[in-house]
């Protein structure tokens, strides 16, 4: 599998988001790695009111006004972190928040959330503006398939709740929410 070029994700937010579908996330663990397949996806503006950049750059949301292909790290609720691809120009924001995984090879728990697939993964904070091209985290291109895409309403939000900002490859078993 073959990491993807940085100019994947240099590109308009809500098209990263469906094309990430499909393309695996692959994390190594010393000799190990756990590798899954994408199902589950969110698309997050710079214009959107339900995004971190809304307001500008924050020291948290900092990361997603830089370089494109890197991750964006978040803690959430108090309990569980959130990954998310930033997309889009430098200084001009955009991120995917990845939502769910379908466990490809080496993982044993969970991946049907954005916290779940982050603890499975062991992904925290340290993770926030790690490179997604090389390093211990990475999305790759795997086999061509075909599937049909789903867009729908982001989940947990109440800000531009309406926005069909939610991408999701139908009747996969391993998306967050039905």
């Amino acid at each position: 599998m073959k990491p993807l070029p940085r100019s994947f994700y240099d590109r308009d937010t809500r098209i990263v988001a469906r094309q990430l579908l499909g393309k695996y996330l692959i994390r190594k663990i010393g000799r190990k790695e756990l590798i899954g397949k994408i199902v589950e996806t969110e698309a997050y503006l710079e214009s959107d009111p339900a995004s971190h950049s809304y307001k500008g750059p924050t020291p948290r949301s900092a990361p997603m006004f830089e370089e494109p292909g890197h991750a964006y790290v978040y803690f959430i609720y108090g309990n569980h972190y959130c990954l998310n691809a930033v997309t889009e120009r430098s200084g001009k924001a955009g991120a995917v928040l990845i939502r769910a995984l379908e466990p490809i090879k080496g993982i044993k728990s969970a991946t049907n959330g954005p916290g779940k697939l982050t603890k499975a993964l062991q992904i925290d904070k340290g993770f926030n503006r790690a490179d997604l091209i090389r390093g211990k985290l990475v999305v790759a291109s795997g086999k061509t398939e075909r599937f049909i895409v789903t867009a729908t309403t982001r989940i947990g939000i109440t800000k531009a709740s309406k926005s069909k900002l939610r991408f999701y490859i139908q009747n996969s078993p391993f998306v967050s929410v039905k």
